[in-house]
């Protein structure tokens, strides 16, 4: 039995969507890695008919998946980093891009931080027990910045184009 996505509550007219080929580019994973990890409700974009819909913070929560996933996570470890993105990156997003300030997400699998600060970057680094994974989310949302497409221009009406092709 195939269960029907409902669509997700209007976001706000100013933030851009982006398609699963958009996402797909700009993050280096594939395709059908985006549908599985949405039919894992990993990361769950909105519908728009057939077409996965992202959002921003969205794209960059795959770009952070798909750093961890090379450097070896689990799905499971991964959830747990993703709840407490989801939780802290609404608020830290904004504040990434009004800012130049670097965010760091550091995780051993059981602790997982969000740090702007480089020095305590390398506090958490120096102290860990275990060895720490290190993803630059803002480095993620820089690769987001230069990989998206610009909006292309509407042609104009019917009767512009047929008079240019007269």
């Amino acid at each position: 039995m195939v269960k029907a996505k409902r669509a997700r509550a209007s976001e706000p007219a100013a933030q851009q969507s982006y398609t699963s080929s958009d996402v797909a580019r700009i993050s280096g994973v594939s395709l059908r890695q985006l549908q599985w990890w949405d039919e894992r409700n990993v990361v769950s974009p909105r519908q728009d008919g057939h077409r996965r819909v992202y959002l921003q913070t969205e794209v960059v929560e795959v770009s952070v998946i798909a750093a961890l996933r090379r450097k070896g996570f689990s799905l499971q470890k991964i959830r747990r980093v993703l709840r407490y993105l989801q939780k802290e990156m609404g608020k830290r997003l904004a504040d990434a891009v009004a800012s130049e300030a670097e965010i760091h997400l550091l995780t051993d699998g059981k602790n997982i931080y969000l740090e702007e600060s480089p020095d305590r970057v390398v506090d958490l680094l120096k102290n860990a027990r275990q060895p720490m994974f290190l993803v630059c989310v803002t480095d993620q949302l820089r690769k987001f910045d230069l990989n998206v497409k610009k909006p292309v221009k509407p042609e104009g009406s019917a009767v512009e184009r047929r008079a240019r092709a007269s």
